[in-house]
């Protein structure tokens, strides 16, 4: 058997590490706010350069991001790091902005049942609320990008149809949004899924950026990022040890580990600008500090480079 060698991947892929916004939100104990800021300032020594650094909710729906502003002050000092943050409504990006964040995340489901879940509106509902945000975010001089949770699969209504991710682009357009980032919240997408829903997308909206924020719920999160990268995605995000999880969808998990898709990028020859033995010690540290990973391969097996001691002889039993 023999495989084509004419696939097309990009030379280059960016990636934003969201461990200290998705990651931390799934964890139950508290993490002390210095705990944040030293996993913060060891992921910048990486050579990450962008990171979705937190979430301004209100305290009581996250209680572990109610040091939101605390967080985003302490690391004004890295500056070769760009910095966004979810925002769900206008009070929060006040919040963010106020705090110096340049860039707000908005929060969006595809599905009316996700949304009820997550937001407690329906999906139009929550979209007419996005007016206030960038009606602020544009008097300040801040980026807002768009997302959409539960892209490809809802785990209340199913597979999410193409024409219903149609709308949500078209309103996101209509609003003078750029970029926008497709969240398989649940794992529930495959590669030829997301192979075809990305290609009709980047040919519905040719100037719209698309971003992939992939949960490796069901072990696809790496074949899925593949998939984008041959419809041209270059913009993925990941979390360090696979942290992670969505605190409104059953049995969701976290994100795929920012060392796994840094290994499986550099087996390939796609550059990353990180560098994985540092990463991969990072994730290290990372774990014994949370005091747990989230199925990190790279923390069980190690990277393809490191190899073992070849044994003199078979050990036989019996």
């Amino acid at each position: 058997m023999s495989f084509s060698t004419d696939i097309k991947l990009p030379s280059k892929v960016v990636i934003c590490e969201v461990a200290p916004r998705d990651g931390f939100q799934a964890e139950k104990e508290w993490i002390p706010t210095e705990t944040k800021l030293e996993i913060i300032k060891k992921l910048a020594t990486t050579g990450i350069q962008s990171m979705e650094i937190t979430s301004f909710v209100h305290p009581r729906a996250i209680p572990q991001l109610k040091d939101a502003e605390e967080v985003v002050r302490q690391s004004q000092e890295l500056t070769g790091i760009k910095f966004r943050a979810l925002v769900p409504n206008a009070k929060g990006a006040q919040r963010a902005i106020d705090a110096g964040i340049k860039k707000l995340k908005l929060m969006l489901s595809a599905s009316d049942s996700h949304s009820l879940s997550n937001a407690n509106c329906l999906t139009k509902e929550a979209m007419d609320g996005f007016a206030p945000i960038i009606e602020l975010a544009d008097q300040r001089g801040v980026k807002v990008g768009g997302s959409i949770s539960v892209a490809f699969g809802c785990p209340y209504e199913g597979i999410v149809p193409i024409e219903r991710l149609n709308m949500i682009v078209e309103r996101y357009i209509a609003y003078g949004i750029e970029e926008i980032s497709l969240a398989d919240s649940t794992g529930m997408a495959n590669p030829r899924q997301v192979y075809n829903s990305v290609g009709q997308l980047r040919n519905n909206f040719p100037d719209m950026t698309f971003t992939m924020h992939l949960h490796n719920t069901r072990g696809m999160a790496i074949s899925n990022a593949f998939a984008a990268m041959q419809q041209g995605i270059i913009y993925f995000d990941s979390s360090i040890t696979g942290l992670g999880g969505c605190p409104y969808a059953p049995g969701a998990t976290g994100n795929v580990a920012t060392e796994d898709l840094v290994h499986t990028l550099s087996e390939m020859g796609i550059e990353t600008g990180i560098n994985l033995d540092t990463l991969i010690n990072v994730a290290k540290d990372v774990r014994q500090l949370i005091g747990h990973d989230g199925g990190s391969y790279m923390l069980q097996a190690g990277p393809c480079s490191q190899l073992h001691v070849a044994p003199k002889e078979q050990l036989k039993l019996g």
